[in-house]
């Protein structure tokens, strides 16, 4: 069973379970954990062992795979409880990345279609199409890609928020796989990454990636910004996204909005670049976005070092959204979405 192999892997299915790059320790460590059933997987997606949509979706459909291992000797019906149950648990981890649902939702029909046969020959097409869809989000990534490096101007300075590289992706990565690609075709591009408070995701590994990449790469924090652009350092900005809804308000890591208020005030293109596992056409808008809250000590402080007062109320949003209107383009694997709205979501799956 093989698998399109990336040059960052932050999942690797071995031996029948899912090796993951703990991206809590990078840049200081590089460590893996290794997640032999559902419920360490749905752990180490809710502990951020792994993040990044496309990246949550893969995991899941992983966990599936290692659940279906470990109850491959069971009977068909005990087999099928233990499976739904793996999925119930993985659904739960994090709210916001639709990919996740999806994912599951893929497990979930490719379980059913194992009915006619042994838990333990179940087992193996299950694991089968996990790999599927391992290898179809590393393919869409490449395609999102080539289409977004159409965008990128020689020489442009490119502004990213959080990190949407190999490390969310099953490889290659959504904004960041555009700017690899415009890279590839021969074009002299730079990065500025926001440290994306309070995680840390575009200081500790955006800027890791691009290193490795040897891709240009300017960190700087969050409220520098504006500052940047208005001395005219920016040329455009790409992020990712965890949610789009059928009119393309977009879901992304917290302080994308605010980012895309000031691309807009200084005319700057500001680009989303998702797959289409990415969009939720179940949702009108944005408003419909659940936002997960996560816990207050990724604010007060970080890796065991607290600088608020105890006592204070915090308030820790993972997510903002973006509204369309404010979205240049949406760069998918079927291509460039211009001026995101209701009908182009609608012509996009319609042609998919």
């Amino acid at each position: 069973m093989s698998a399109v192999q990336p040059a960052v892997q932050t999942l690797n299915w071995h031996d029948h379970a899912l090796d993951l790059i703990d991206q809590r320790v990078l840049p200081q460590r590089f460590d893996i954990v290794r997640c032999t059933d559902a419920a360490e997987t749905a752990a180490a997606i809710r502990d951020m062992v792994v993040r990044g949509a496309p990246a949550i979706g893969c995991a899941a459909a992983f966990g599936v795979a290692a659940e279906a291992w470990e109850h491959r000797d069971d009977g068909r019906q005990a087999f099928e409880v233990a499976l739904a149950a793996a999925m119930e648990v993985l659904a739960q981890s994090r709210p916001t990345a639709i990919n996740l649902f999806w994912a599951i939702e893929h497990m979930r029909k490719a379980v059913a279609a194992t009915r006619s046969v042994s838990p333990r020959e179940a087992s193996e097409q299950i694991e089968q199409a996990a790999m599927n869809l391992f290898n179809a989000d590393i393919a869409a990534n490449r395609a999102m890609g080539a289409a977004g490096a159409a965008l990128v101007r020689d020489g442009a300075r490119i502004m990213t928020h959080c990190n949407a590289g190999a490390l969310a992706t099953a490889g290659h990565g959504t904004a960041l796989g555009v700017i690899r690609s415009a890279r590839d075709m021969g074009k002299k591009v730079s990065v500025i990454a926001n440290e994306t408070r309070p995680f840390l995701q575009g200081a500790r590994l955006t800027a890791w990636e691009m290193l490795q990449e040897k891709i240009p790469v300017t960190l700087i924090t969050d409220n520098m910004a504006g500052h940047m652009m208005r001395e005219g350092r920016v040329d455009m900005v790409i992020v990712g996204a965890d949610r789009i809804a059928a009119n393309g308000d977009t879901a992304n890591k917290i302080g994308t909005y605010s980012l895309a208020i000031l691309a807009k005030h200084h005319d700057i293109p500001f680009y989303v670049a998702a797959p289409l596992s990415t969009f939720d056409t179940s949702i009108a808008n944005g408003a419909a976005i659940p936002i997960e809250q996560r816990h207050a000590d990724e604010v007060t402080g970080y890796a065991g070092t607290r600088w608020a007062p105890e006592g204070v109320e915090v308030a820790n949003p993972a997510f903002d959204v973006t509204p369309a209107e404010l979205i240049s383009a949406i760069i998918t694997e079927k291509g460039v979405m211009l001026r995101p709205s209701e009908s182009a979501v609608r012509a996009l799956f319609k042609n998919a």
